[in-house]
């Protein structure tokens, strides 16, 4: 429903700990007019410049609370709500290049009253920041 808003315009960046770059994130934001637990998200398969990150090896964060996929499936106490910027953590070793870049993203929610899995998509292009 809201697909076109599911990349955030800021947020591409690199992540670097300890001095080591050991992945890139971006803001995301939920393709549905309500918000769900984080127990109904089914992860973000991301795709950039062709190249596509499996949704099980992504880190999903909200409010300052990072999760695994496999941790998301039993929260029940966390919520992401609409309209709500999160953070998708891709682990690539090294990161990506500076530049622009295709960021093509797939959102998988469980939606209470719809007895199949949704999608949410969208494609943007990207620099990513310092």
């Amino acid at each position: 429903m809201f697909d076109r808003y599911l990349i955030g315009e800021s947020g591409f960046r690199n992540v670097v700990e300890g001095g080591k770059t050991f992945g890139f994130q971006l803001e995301v934001r939920i393709a549905y007019y309500r918000g769900l637990g984080l127990s109904m998200l089914e992860g973000f398969e991301v795709t950039v410049d062709g190249k596509q990150f499996p949704r099980e090896e992504n880190l999903f964060t909200v409010r300052g609370r990072t999760f695994t996929q496999k941790q998301m499936e039993t929260e029940y106490d966390e919520r992401w709500e609409m309209g709500e910027f999160a953070t998708v953590t891709i682990p690539l070793p090294g990161g990506l290049r500076s530049g622009k870049h295709d960021v093509s993203i797939v959102e998988y929610l469980r939606v209470s009253y719809v007895p199949f899995i949704t999608t949410g998509r969208d494609k943007k292009t990207l620099t990513l920041e310092n």
